[in-house]
């Protein structure tokens, strides 16, 4: 084929509409984007790899905008903090005030066993274990 792709971009965003948000088409489908049929279509593992790391800067941007000192922390504890963050959203993350006193006291032994007394560490198990483990030790394991 050896049409100008960005004419047919602009030309089915004005036929489809660009939606950013889920919603049902003509045909009760759930879409979004340029007519995307995420029911019967879904995503591709790169589209989901591409809309992750996406995430995973939006994330990393909200917790630096309410605790800039986490960029000061090893590389294990940030991957632990962004996860989690992920997981609960950058305003439940910041519930969690013992923890938080714990990391800015570097005792992250602390600060792990106040995560892990939480309703999230009952909700998630395994992955609350994991990242408290690399909390308190700074390794994953």
């Amino acid at each position: 084929m050896n049409y100008d792709i960005k004419e047919l971009e602009d030309q089915l965003i004005d036929h489809e509409g660009l939606e950013l948000k889920p919603y049902r088409c003509t045909a009760e489908k759930l879409t979004i984007g340029v007519g995307r049929n995420i029911e019967d279509r879904g995503i591709s593992e790169d589209e989901a790899r591409y809309l992750l790391k996406n995430d995973i800067k939006i994330v990393e941007n909200e917790l630096l905008a309410q605790k800039p000192e986490v960029a000061g922390l090893d590389p294990v504890r940030q991957r632990v903090l962004v996860d989690m963050g992920f997981n609960l959203g950058i305003p439940t993350l910041m519930k969690f005030q013992n923890m938080w006193a714990a990391i800015e006291a570097e005792d992250f032994r602390l600060a792990a066993e106040e995560a892990m007394d939480s309703r999230w560490a009952k909700q998630v198990g395994r992955r609350a274990e994991r990242l408290c483990q690399a909390m308190a030790t700074g390794e994953w394991v």
